[in-house]
Formats: structure tokens, sequence, C-alpha cells
């Protein structure tokens, strides 16, 4: 046990002693059926990444020498216990196709701040090519699409973004916001809805987001939607000055009634949590039906 301890610091890539790189396990398979039935034994490799907050999160490796796919977080213990660690194939195989591939988007990245759209779809591809799951390349691949209008390509990409629960994490949080926006630019209302719902799934609780699913149903003139997360946001943060904004143009633009907007207020307490019985039936009521 003390060796393996050993191993798995010799892993760690920087002064802080925190674990990053490729770890092995073994997976053992019945291949066959009936009396032909045989075990076989194939070795799994991982990529191990330890955060600030001492969380370890394994993820697959592909045979491109990436890691993609969805993480799951283990301990200290159990990855020492249960994997290998594999310095040498971290370092001669993976850490370099590693490298290549953010350079690689990097490119692809600066050809899409410029403007020069079809080099930075090149440079996605490409990374595309061995990592199809990369967040950041399908990111921004759709938003080559988007910017050129082309809905159906995007959608492809967005049903693929969907099922990645890395593109909801922190590190990609600007993408994520320019997506959404430009779903809504580009007039993609109800994947707009179904991206931001998937967000809302796997977020928790966040006044930016909900502010952005507002903006969506309202696209919508879906109005009892709109409020439903406007009081979400103000719920989290009562001072949110764009969520008061927003509800002070919603009634300028006699979408709502001061009623509506006092109902939606007065639900959202100073201690940050809704009050439900407040917001009753003046939210749900159709801003037509109301005396201005």
């Amino acid at each position: 046990m003390p060796k393996i301890e050993s191993q798995v610091k010799t892993v760690s890539q920087n002064n802080l002693d925190r674990i990053r790189g490729v770890f092995s396990s073994q997976e053992i398979r019945r291949v066959g059926t009936g009396t032909t039935t045989r075990k076989t034994v194939s070795k799994v490799f991982w990529f191990a990444e330890e955060d600030e907050e001492k969380r370890i999160m394994i993820q697959p490796i592909n045979s491109n020498y990436i890691p993609t796919g969805n993480k799951k977080q283990v301990t200290r213990d159990e990855l020492i216990e249960n994997y290998l660690p594999e310095p040498e194939f971290y370092v001669q195989s993976v850490y370099p196709k590693m490298r290549e591939l953010n350079e690689t988007i990097d490119q692809a990245d600066k050809f899409r701040e410029k403007g020069e759209i079809f080099s930075a779809e090149y440079q996605y591809d490409t990374a595309l090519a061995v990592d199809v799951e990369n967040v950041r390349a399908n990111f921004g691949i759709g938003l080559t699409y988007l910017a050129r209008g082309e809905t159906d390509k995007a959608d492809n990409i967005l049903s693929r973004l969907i099922n990645l629960e890395g593109a909801y994490e922190e590190e990609h949080k600007h993408l994520f916001n320019d997506f959404g926006i430009s779903l809504r630019k580009n007039k993609m209302i109800k994947q707009s809805i179904e991206y931001y719902q998937r967000a809302e799934e796997l977020s928790k609780g966040d006044d930016n987001l909900y502010l952005n699913m507002a903006r969506v149903y309202l696209d919508a003139k879906d109005i009892p939607h709109v409020l439903e997360y406007l009081g979400k946001a103000l719920s989290l943060s009562p001072n949110n000055e764009i969520a008061h904004k927003f509800l002070d143009w919603m009634q300028s633009a006699n979408m709502i009634n001061k009623n509506q907007a006092q109902a939606l207020l007065s639900g959202a307490g100073s201690d940050g949590q809704q009050q439900p019985d407040a917001l009753s039936d003046e939210i749900a009521a159709k801003p037509e039906d109301d005396d201005q």
C-alpha cells in the first residue's frame, strides 16, 4: 500500500501535490454463451484530476488517448485501492494528445472570434474527430453553425450538448451563455427552452439561468412561465436589478399589471426564500383579463 501511495504522488503535476494523471482498472467480461462462456480481463484507462476542493474526478480515456465522457467522483482511498497509476502512459501518450487537442481548439476559438468561421469550423472538426464529446469543441462548432444561420446543424450539436453534463460546469459558463443567446437570436425557441431546462436539472440554483429562461419564455409569449422564472430569480436574489427592470418593462408594455408585479416581488422574501402563498392567483392571471 505505501508503494501505491508513493506512485499516486508522483503523478501530481503541481506544487500543491494534487493528483493529476492516468490510472487503470481491470474489467472482467464474459464472452460467448453456454459451455463456450469464458472470462476475459481488459484494462480500462482513466484520467484522474483533483480540484481545489480536494475532489477527485475520473474520466475514461478513449482510443485516441483523450479523456472523454462524463466524469465520476472517487475518494483518494478508492483511487488507491481500485486503480493502478500509469505515469509513463500519461507522460508519453495521454498528456501530449491532450495538449495537442487543446491547441487545436484554442486556434479554432481564435478564428471564430475573428469572424473566420470556415477556418474555425475546420479546426473544431479536427478536434471532434479526436474527441466527439469535447465540450469546448461542440460549443464552438455549434456557435459557428448559428453564426451562419445553419439551424439544422446547430440543432444536431444541441442534441449532443444536452447529453453532456460537462457542458453545464462552471468552467464552460461563458460558452454556455453564448450558445443560449445565439439560439434565441436564431429564433430557435423550442430548442432554447429544452437547452435551459436541461441546465436547470443540473443546476443548484442560478439567478442568471432563471433570467435567461424568462427571456426565452417571453419570446415564446408564455407569460406565466416568464413570471415563474422571474420569481425564481428574485427568490435567490431579491435585489436583482435586471429582474426588477424586466418587471418594470413588462408593466410598461402592458403585459402585466401592478398587482401581478407586486405579487411576484412580495414572493421573494428578504431571506431569499420564495413564499408560495404570496404569488397566488395574481401571477397566474392573464394580463389581458386585468383592469389596468
